[in-house]
């Protein structure tokens, strides 16, 4: 939540005010669901803080807006509130809930799944991000690299008209959990990445040719390796599910890193 005007108007600073009260009950439900302390980013003017603070849990929440958080502070005495811009807090409370400034809803999901200690994150962005990062109508490269670690699920739309000032485009609640046991092992990451990079922008008309020329394995190795993740030869990198990404790495990728 940068803003040259650190100082200026919340809409400056590039987030819309939330005021329909199902959303915000239903992004409430979602973290009663959870436990452990609660980080909200860009808490403004406590829409969302103080329905969390009556969950009675350990909350802390941030945001640019001086302005906003002294008075924030003065209603919520219990609640700790800072002064701090949510790309560079550390996220690392077991909840993370927000809503997302659009125009950051990528950098801060970037960082939150780079990030140690959460386990679940509600946050409220984009629709269109929220959308593609829930796998609604195929997988973006950026959640199959994280698919192995997290799980993504899609709630609802929230209407521009639900915010103000209103938005040009619709937001949508999107729910973040961290995989107890994950597909692939962590220290493998940087390798499992490289991999879905390669894969996502190799050249092939399915699955299998993409990976005969991206991965330098035989085309033999391939076949078996696609067959034994119940993958259609034909199937697009964006078609895969989590486990299906996670077979194919085991069978091409960890014995043979390849480099981008």
């Amino acid at each position: 939540m940068r803003s040259p005007r650190p100082y200026g108007g919340r809409h400056e600073l590039g987030q819309n005010f939330l005021h329909h009260r199902p959303t915000i009950n239903q992004i409430v439900a979602l973290v009663r669901a959870t436990d452990g302390p609660i980080l909200e980013v860009g808490c403004g003017d406590g829409a969302l803080t103080h329905p969390l603070a009556r969950l009675g849990r350990e909350l802390t929440a941030v945001d640019l807006d001086r302005r906003r958080v002294e008075r924030l502070r003065s209603r919520l005495p219990a609640v700790t509130v800072r002064h701090a811009d949510a790309l560079d807090v550390r996220l690392d409370r077991p909840v993370v809930v927000g809503n997302v400034p659009f125009h950051l809803t990528t950098p801060i999901l970037r960082r939150l799944l780079r990030s140690a200690g959460w386990r679940h994150a509600v946050l409220l962005t984009q629709w269109e991000v929220a959308r593609k990062r829930a796998g609604v109508g195929g997988s973006t490269m950026m959640t199959a690299q994280s698919a192995p670690w997290f799980t993504f699920a899609l709630h609802q739309r929230v209407p521009a008209r639900h915010f103000t000032p209103v938005p040009s485009v619709d937001g949508g609640i999107l729910t973040v959990t961290r995989r107890e046991r994950p597909l692939v092992p962590a220290r493998e990451r940087p390798g499992y990445d490289r991999f879905v990079r390669v894969t996502f922008t190799g050249r092939g008309r399915g699955i299998e040719q993409i990976l005969v020329r991206a991965s330098g394995r035989p085309a033999r190795d391939v076949r078996r390796a696609v067959a034994e993740a119940a993958a259609r030869p034909s199937a697009l990198p964006r078609d895969l599910a989590p486990e299906q990404w996670a077979t194919l790495w085991r069978r091409l990728g960890s014995s043979q890193d390849p480099q981008a």
